[in-house]
């Protein structure tokens, strides 16, 4: 039986997938499969693909025929999955020698649902440990525990996937899927889903993935309407948060977040193309519309003056327009 199956998606990433690759091999187990994908590829990717499948062990290639995006590629992934594990890793990041094997040996030794790691993050030749927003380590816990407090940063504020590992149980239970087509922030309704439904989870300290920051092909830096996904994103983290048996504990977390993440985005919107800021704004408010009113009252008074000003002009505006179209 494949003990653990890791998806990678690959999309134009020529420059790094050479070293992805090669981290793969020193990664490598005779019952460990590698799920490469291919998401329609256009700068050479595919070639380095096609030789990995013939060189590293337990590769296997699956090609997208159109470009479907990071949620998308990583279902296609899940898919065809045959592990009693799953992880993700990123077309442009690396890994530790030997790191899949120790990571598999802890979630064996908790018996959890999933687990959740710190990482090193790479911006040029610059490091630094970004570690799980969780003080307890080494016990399994409740995932549901561990979304609040409201106004501090919780392990559903640290969603990156490819943190990580996750019993096949997961998948069986339609909790391991992405969003189809979501194009960013694709981890947000998936990490709080997991965190809502999952049964158990547990958190380490085990260093051993290497993200790569300021790739100029990823779309945290590439100020196009695909950056705009957050709003569906989130949306649909306050629409499955609202229906959980617990809301009204849970809801003011999710607003508070998409609050701030919002107002990050208005912070940064030079980065954006004209017409994409201009949308960036109109849909920014209608989703501030959206929310739960009392609940982004209470969000906005917890936030510091700078971010809560930037949403309270933003909603005042909004409110100026329809009530002067209403006169009308």
């Amino acid at each position: 039986m494949v003990k653990l199956s890791v998806v990678v998606p690959f999309y134009n990433v020529r420059t790094y997938a050479p070293d992805t690759l090669r981290s793969l091999r020193d990664n490598a187990r005779e019952d460990f499969e590698f799920l490469l994908v291919d998401d329609c590829s256009s700068d050479g990717t595919a070639a380095l693909l096609a030789r990995a499948e013939r060189e590293l062990p337990g590769a296997v290639v699956l090609r997208h025929e159109k470009n479907g995006g990071l949620a998308t590629a990583r279902n296609t992934g899940i898919d065809a999955a045959r592990g009693e594990y799953v992880t993700f890793l990123d077309g442009d990041d690396w890994l530790a020698p030997g790191y899949y094997s120790r990571l598999v040996a802890a979630i064996e030794e908790l018996g959890c649902d999933f687990l959740r790691t710190d990482h090193v993050q790479c911006t040029g030749n610059q490091r630094s440990v970004q570690r799980v927003p969780h003080g307890r380590r080494g016990e399994v816990l409740d995932p549901r525990a561990a979304i609040l407090p409201t106004t501090r940063s919780t392990s559903v504020d640290y969603a990156f996937a490819w943190a990580g590992i996750y019993h096949r149980r997961l998948v069986e239970r339609g909790l391991l899927h992405f969003t189809d087509g979501l194009r960013t922030a694709e981890d947000r309704p998936w990490i709080w889903r997991l965190h809502r439904e999952a049964e158990s989870f547990a958190v380490l300290g085990l260093l051993g993935v290497y993200y790569r920051r300021g790739v100029a092909t990823s779309l945290t830096q590439i100020g196009d309407v695909r950056q705009l996904d957050f709003i569906r994103a989130f949306d649909q983290v306050i629409e499955e948060t609202a229906q959980d048996p617990h809301s009204a504990e849970l809801l003011p977390k999710a607003v508070r977040t998409y609050c701030a993440i919002i107002s990050h985005h208005l912070g940064n919107s030079e980065r954006f193309e004209p017409a994409v800021a201009r949308r960036l704004r109109t849909m920014s408010a209608g989703a501030l519309k959206r929310m739960p009113q009392d609940i982004l009252r209470e969000a906005l008074d917890s936030m510091d003056s700078a971010r809560a000003s930037r949403l309270r002009r933003l909603r005042g505006r909004t409110h100026a327009l329809t009530s002067a179209g209403a006169a009308a």
